[in-house]
């Protein structure tokens, strides 16, 4: 069964919504109500009375006929059936439709969470589901019923969750029942083996708190964290308790003290306003007392103040930051910024004269009902229209099953979905999924366009790069960062305007260094998605000889050879890649004879050698000759391991292409001075990347193109004759 059963006297954090529940609902009374057999059609059941009660108390004119039918469907299903507490299984639904109705959702929700379990644990079927209640209630129970182990063995659990949160793409009141349905479990997780315990603790932990977190219900995600921080930490649990009793046997309360004075400011200032004490919840004062080390009374508690208006908000801010002393560091403003999660509010922090900081937070109510339950607060986002015709699984075709479009789905959400469906299988979708969530930040950056991404804090081009353009982000050569040149490994900020350089070929191969900076799971999945499609036949030797760079395109020989000549003549076709561009790469010139017939010729990425350089080359795998400088630390490195040296020569000179160092001071300008100095002497810039200054200093990295290789030293001078240029050198990669 889907729901997990215990005794409800369960040690655990009794919080505030736990209290509320287990004083307002007898469980074991409406078991026994239950068993008594469905109520007449002219009265509401008295075992949904309290159901009934907490949803007329944000819905007063709610039409309750869809509960009352679906408690007589539930329980006449559930019939018969107990928790492993030995409790009648109808408390279970029963218990996740009353959190959601104190929450605030609408009825479709409500009729839905009594109804969750009936498909997965009972003789109804969706179809029934779908006929005596709708399309939009059967897609919600179709959402949270969980796929069978016999069919999908070990993979149940994640496809389960895949399955779960592709529906939540299309209708997020989804999610609301499954974590209504995972702290009535929670809740009652006593009974259970310490190892069934620790389990299911850990994936609440690792998945469905930061999905609570992201939906905004912060009601449900705090109690989720104090159950699970029981199971998994009871030492903490226990001493973090303790600190909390101590500290309501206090005589003082320091945030009683301020609140009083709160209320006074306000009240002097002509503000209606409602002021309250906020106890934090066990583990926000674990997480204090290790931040702080010893707590005082401040420290359990903070202050919320409740307005009309968002004006309101301001003008509290602005009283007790002139009548109290305000802690400037404290403050933040999620009411002009809000969070990804649609939470607002004003953060602020006042100091008291024995040094105890108050915090203190100022939102409208309205702001408050999100902050508490996200999503589920704001009521039915997939009203049908006044046509009825036009609503889905009306008599046009439309089912339950098809797509929904909502236009308030959270960015994160869509990103979700979007690197889901390219999971190759199970296990990478489960350990991705904890590995996407376990990122609890998000920063915004902007288009050139006028368009933006969200992505999770930390994110580089890279991620910015697969977030715009899917897998066409193979071609991307670079990117511009507010308007300057930057790697792709550039870590971004809120705020930062980000412009992608594309480049044209349809046939475009990523980086595998790239994996090094991606961040998000849709640029790491599209990045290996490639490798393992494209699997390299080098061997690690011949990596290391290519310094680590990035991969090479397949040189080609001009001709084939003769076959009574002893050399080989290879034109080389693909010499090396900056890292960061592995489209920028063309054809170059540049002919090297190979005293082996039939060799493919490959200039190495490490040193780039041009015509005069003196060079050589070495044998790897495929025929294949590496022809390096002579001087290049790889040279060495390859004579240790064993390979074969090879003869090699310039052949026709006729052009070349190169990768050059400068190092400059930073000026306005000088990119455009620099490129017009290279432009002058016929350099054909193929890829250039510039660093971010580091203490005045600007490092460029740039792969040009020259028509002839005798060019090389005077284009050295001119870019060393732009001012504010220190130095000009060739690659060289050091030795390993």
């Amino acid at each position: 069964m889907s729901a997990e059963a215990t005794n409800p006297a369960t040690p655990g954090p009794v919080t505030g919504a736990a209290a509320r529940w287990r004083a307002r609902i007898d469980l074991r009374r409406l078991g026994r109500a239950a068993l008594l057999g469905p109520a007449a059609r002219d009265r509401l059941p008295d075992a949904i009375g309290h159901v009934a009660e907490a949803h007329r108390a944000h819905h007063p004119d709610a039409d309750l006929e869809p509960l009352r039918r679906a408690w007589v469907l539930a329980e006449s299903s559930h019939r018969g059936q107990m928790r492993k507490s030995g409790e009648p299984y109808i408390t279970h639904p029963l218990a996740v439709t009353l959190i959601l109705a104190e929450l605030g959702a609408e009825t479709t929700t409500l009729t839905a969470s009594l109804l969750h379990d009936t498909v997965e644990d009972t003789e109804v079927t969706l179809d029934q589901v779908g006929e005596e209640f709708g399309a939009e209630v059967r897609f919600l129970v179709d959402g949270v019923t969980k796929l069978e182990k016999v069919d999908y063995g070990a993979a149940a659990e994640p496809e389960t969750f895949r399955k779960m949160l592709v529906a939540t793409g299309n209708d997020v009141r989804v999610m609301s029942i499954k974590l209504a349905d995972r702290l009535h479990n929670m809740r009652t997780l006593g009974v259970m083996r310490p190892e069934k315990q620790a389990r299911i603790a850990k994936v609440t932990r690792d998945v469905l708190i930061p999905l609570a977190e992201r939906l905004g219900v912060q009601a449900l995600k705090t109690e989720l964290e104090d159950l699970v921080f029981a199971i998994l930490h009871p030492e903490e649990y226990e001493h973090t308790r303790e600190l909390i009793v101590d500290n309501a046997a206090r005589a003082d309360d320091p945030l009683a003290e301020i609140a009083d004075e709160v209320r006074g400011v306000l009240r002097e200032a002509g503000i209606p306003a409602e002021v309250v004490i906020r106890p934090r919840h066990f583990v926000s004062v674990h997480r204090t007392a290790r931040k702080r080390g010893r707590l005082r009374g401040a420290d359990f508690g903070r202050l919320l103040v409740l307005v009309g208006e968002d004006a309101d908000c301001y003008a509290v801010l602005g009283e007790l930051h002139t009548c109290m002393t305000p802690v400037v560091s404290e403050f933040k403003d999620f009411i002009a910024v809000p969070k990804f999660n649609l939470y607002q509010s004003l953060h602020t922090a006042v100091a008291r004269g024995d040094g105890q900081v108050v915090e203190v937070l100022i939102r409208t109510h309205q702001m408050h009902k999100v902050a508490e339950a996200g999503v589920v607060a704001l009521g039915n986002p997939y009203a049908p229209p006044s046509d009825p015709s036009e609503a889905p699984g009306a008599s046009t075709g439309a089912g339950a099953d098809e797509e929904r479009v909502d236009p308030t789905r959270p960015g994160w959400l869509s990103r979700l979905l979007d690197w889901q469906a390219a999971a190759p299988d199970a296990d990478t979708f489960w350990s991705t999924l904890r590995e996407d969530l376990a990122q609890d930040r998000e920063i915004t950056v902007f288009r050139p366009d006028g368009g933006t991404l969200g992505l999770p804090e930390g994110a580089t081009c890279v991620d910015a790069a697969y977030a715009q353009y899917g897998e066409d982000a193979h071609a991307c050569l670079g990117a511009r960062v507010n308007g300057r040149l930057a790697t792709l490994s550039t870590v971004l900020k809120d705020g930062d305007t980000v412009q992608l350089l594309m480049g044209q070929d349809p046939a475009a191969e990523p980086s595998k260094e790239w994996l090094e900076h991606a961040h998000t799971p849709a640029a790491r999945i599209a990045i290996q998605r490639w490798i393992a499609t494209h699997p390299s036949h080098e061997t690690p030797e011949e990596i290391v000889e290519r310094g680590g760079a990035a991969d090479v395109a397949r040189a080609t020989t001009a001709e084939p050879p003769v076959a009574d000549t002893p050399d080989s003549v290879g034109r080389v076709t693909a010499e090396s890649q900056t890292s960061d561009n592995p489209a920028a790469d063309h054809p170059g010139a540049a002919v090297v004879l190979v005293d082996q017939p039939g060799a493919t010729v490959r200039l190495a990425g490490c040193c780039t050698p041009v015509p005069p350089d003196e060079i050589t080359g070495f044998a790897v795998r495929g025929g294949v000759v590496t022809v390096h400088r002579v001087e290049c630390a790889a040279v060495e490195r390859m004579k240790s391991v064993g390979r074969t040296e090879v003869g090699v020569r310039w052949g026709d000179t006729a052009g070349c292409r190169v990768t050059l160092f400068a190092e400059s001071f930073g000026r306005p300008h000088l990119l455009a001075d620099l490129t017009e100095a290279m432009a002058g002497e016929g350099a054909e810039i193929v890829s250039a990347t510039v660093e971010p200054p580091s203490q005045q200093r600007v490092r460029h990295t740039y792969t040009v193109q020259l028509p002839d290789a005798a060019r090389l030293p005077s284009l050295m001078r001119a870019m060393r004759n732009v001012a504010g240029v220190y130095d000009v050198s060739r690659a060289q990669t050091p030795g390993a």
